[in-house]
């Protein structure tokens, strides 16, 4: 006797969010990336309707990155020591649909940039690419505080997604995005109830929870992916189960836990039983991001092209079981 496979319908969804703005809605971007909008858990077609594929963003600095391993930054060579150059060889060498710019150079250990700078960039960078733009701070909530709204008042009308909101620190820039017509970006330290508090209190600013993405703060592979992991499964269960408030797409930092982690940079010289570090960095980042897919991930900012190659093959293989 066949055996009926169980199928679970949901009463609630993941909303909806649009990146970037066009012409004819405002903007001057070539085309808008759509998140969200999921009836199910990730890829049970069977279950209810995924209408888009997770998004895989490029990592871009507005100054050289000084962590990154050698072997990350020899895959943009020189033009990690020009943003505008870095973020054009994303887009026209690689194919970005969506760069992720990280204000690194405003933190005052880092350049110190000040605001008037910083929106100076973010105007020229729109002019250099054409492609949706995540805006994301140096992670001084100081400095982010004035920064970010500069930075939205620069990028007016193109529906950027800026980041990041946490809990003692939100208002400001809940209020430029607002202002400005962004998205904005949510932080909260793998907890779900701080999630739905944050979401909450970005909302009743005014601010539509249908433009409101969440970053759980994610672990690499190896120690914190599991908790992460169920954190997110948690959030996503709820948001089917009809709860509103964490009913917020996921942005998932992977390149940044990825490629700090021991086992992505070690030396070969160091460790010669993990393997050349050429390899291993790429898959650390790209087991990472297949993870993380599978818990719910919509927005994954990621850093080398290889590993991005690796994981768009994969989300293209999960979308073609429709």
């Amino acid at each position: 006797m066949a055996k009926e496979l169980m199928i679970e319908k949901w009463s609630g969804y993941v909303n909806e969010i649009s990146i970037g703005a066009t012409k004819e809605e405002g903007g001057s971007r070539s085309n808008v990336i759509k998140i969200g909008g999921q009836k199910t858990l990730p890829f049970l077609f069977s279950e209810g309707a995924i209408p888009h594929k997770p998004v895989i963003a490029f990592e871009v600095w507005d100054t050289q990155p000084i962590d990154w391993p050698n072997e990350l930054l020899m895959a943009y060579g020189e033009t990690v020591k020009d943003p505008f150059d870095w973020a054009e060889k994303c887009v026209k060498d690689f194919s970005a649909a969506i760069v992720c710019i990280k204000l690194a150079g405003a933190h005052p250990d880092l350049g110190d940039k000040t605001a008037d700078q910083e929106a100076k960039f973010i105007g020229q960078l729109l002019k250099k690419v054409d492609v949706p733009v995540i805006i994301l701070g140096c992670g001084d909530d100081a400095k982010d505080n004035v920064v970010l709204p500069a930075c939205c008042e620069a990028a007016r009308g193109e529906k950027c997604l800026v980041g990041s909101a946490v809990q003692d620190n939100y208002k400001t820039l809940t209020a430029a995005a607002l202002a400005d017509g962004h998205n904005i970006i949510a932080d909260s330290p793998i907890d779900i109830n701080i999630a739905k508090q944050l979401n909450i209190l970005i909302s009743d600013m005014g601010m539509p929870l249908e433009r409101i993405v969440i970053n759980p703060t994610i672990g690499a592979l190896g120690y914190g992916l599991e908790y992460a992991y169920s954190i997110m499964e948690r959030a996503r269960l709820a948001a089917l189960s009809g709860d509103k408030t964490v009913a917020s797409p996921f942005f998932c930092l992977v390149g940044q836990e990825s490629w700090r982690a021991k086992e992505a940079k070690a030396s070969i010289t160091e460790f010669p039983s993990w393997g050349p570090e050429s390899e291993r960095g790429i898959m650390w980042e790209a087991i990472t991001a297949t993870a993380l897919i599978q818990a719910g991930a919509d927005i994954l900012v990621m850093r080398h092209p290889k590993a991005i190659e690796k994981v768009n093959k994969y989300i293209e293989d999960l979308m073609d079981n429709r």
